[in-house]
């Protein structure tokens, strides 16, 4: 496996640190102006001072959280507590309730003065949209015998899979739904995730939750950079490609009609053992991974966005052939159909059990069919010597619904009705 095989300690080395995984702490912060700062200029336009983004629009016929990718985000998986089908789809529309008045924003009716508060406050008086998006999925645990959906199982709605070298853990994995929120700021996720929970409160429990974040590009103009150092999501298919490669299509061999224009989520939890990485001199992380740590340009190329010439280097003396970007997407003819549209986000949940940095990646991923796409990349990459690095521990498979098109339609109106 190339210079991964000259240190056969480290594996033993990482299992020790994999052992706190689950125990994660939550680490938090506050920051402020400083001392000497000047206050806010009161005349400059709202929006900008308070870095919000616009409103994403809410209906259409695919979710917009699928292409659209926010700086924050929170993936929550949820166990369903609704009693039957009709408490199910009550729960359905709720959520379609909430996400919609969330995503365009306004201000919270007023309620008596005896009633609990409408909205938690935290946003202030009036909610701000900020870009927040709102991702429906539902998991293959929603389709046994609790609501008469088994005859409705999308076709390649399976358990994930477990690959060599993960580390799962059951606690941090699967769900009856998944629910992603992404928006500008931090804040404006927290606030979508408390709205939706106390709307839903009875018909929903959260499984498990974990929060990302993507920072600024550095430097300005190219691509976030993950928690190993190296620009993350570079390249992703064209959208021109999306109707074979991203969106579920009417009438495909063996999915239900319900599924059409939705498209099918993976989530990988990844930790990153980055106080071993951080040991690893900058040659070695850039042969595995294939290209340079500071540019991101492909190590046979000069620029970011440049197409590796894998056919003019076969035996790997440039990009070496057990890269990671090389195996992901060897770019050629037989692998072209199991592109995915690739989607992460960091993470820092604080020190683990045994106090070292519990830090690591959000790696979500859509596509039109889990085992041609995801399952063919994650079983080209197993053995790779970024393997030592890295122990995926959680996730799930999911199918994200169709979009909601207008005000009359909800999240899974044709899958409950």
């Amino acid at each position: 496996m190339g210079e991964a095989d000259e240190h056969p300690g480290r594996r033993s080395f990482l299992r020790g640190i994999a052992g706190g995984v689950a125990g994660g702490v939550v680490a938090g912060g506050a920051a402020g102006y400083a001392l000497h700062a000047p206050p806010p200029d009161p005349a400059a336009d709202t929006a900008a001072l308070e870095g919000r983004l616009p409103a994403v629009p809410f209906h259409g016929k695919h979710q917009p959280g699928i292409v659209q990718q926010q700086p924050q985000t929170a993936v929550v998986s949820f166990d369903t507590t609704a009693g039957n089908r009709a408490e199910l789809t009550d729960l359905f529309k709720t959520i379609t309730s909430r996400a919609r008045f969330l995503t365009a924003g306004g201000t919270p009716p007023p309620v008596g003065i005896d009633g609990p508060s409408s909205d938690s406050g935290i946003l202030g008086p009036t909610v701000v949209p900020d870009g927040l998006t709102v991702t429906l999925g539902v998991g293959p645990t929603l389709f046994d015998d609790r609501y008469g959906l088994a005859s409705r199982l999308p076709a390649h709605l399976t358990p994930m899979r477990s690959f060599p070298n993960d580390d799962l853990d059951p606690a941090q994995c699967g769900g009856d739904l998944i629910l992603q929120l992404s928006a500008g700021n931090t804040d404006a996720v927290l606030h979508a995730l408390r709205d939706i929970a106390r709307s839903t409160r009875g018909g929903m429990q959260i499984n498990w939750r974990i929060d990302g974040f993507r920072g600024p590009a550095r430097p300005a103009g190219t691509v976030p950079r993950n928690m190993l150092g190296f620009m993350d999501g570079i390249l992703n298919p064209p959208m021109s490609e999306a109707k074979d490669l991203l969106w579920i299509q009417p009438g495909t061999a063996g999915e239900p009609e319900w599924a059409a224009d939705g498209s099918y989520i993976v989530v990988r939890l990844i930790r990153m053992f980055v106080e071993f990485w951080d040991r690893v001199d900058v040659y070695e992380q850039q042969q595995m991974f294939g290209r340079d740590r500071a540019t991101g340009f492909p190590l046979d190329a000069d620029s970011l966005y440049a197409v590796p010439d894998y056919a003019a280097d076969p035996t790997g003396a440039v990009i070496p052939i057990n890269a990671h970007m090389r195996l992901a997407n060897p770019r050629t003819p037989q692998t072209a159909s199991s592109r995915i549209y690739r989607r992460a986000w960091n993470y820092d949940r604080g020190i683990d059990q045994v106090g070292d940095l519990d830090m690591g990646l959000i790696f979500t991923c859509f596509q039109q069919d889990i085992q041609r796409q995801f399952e063919a990349v994650q079983t080209r990459l197993i053995g790779e010597p970024l393997v030592d690095y890295i122990s995926p521990f959680g996730g799930g498979y999911f199918l994200a619904l169709p979009g909601v098109r207008d005000t009359a339609d909800w999240y899974g109106r044709a899958l409950l009705t």
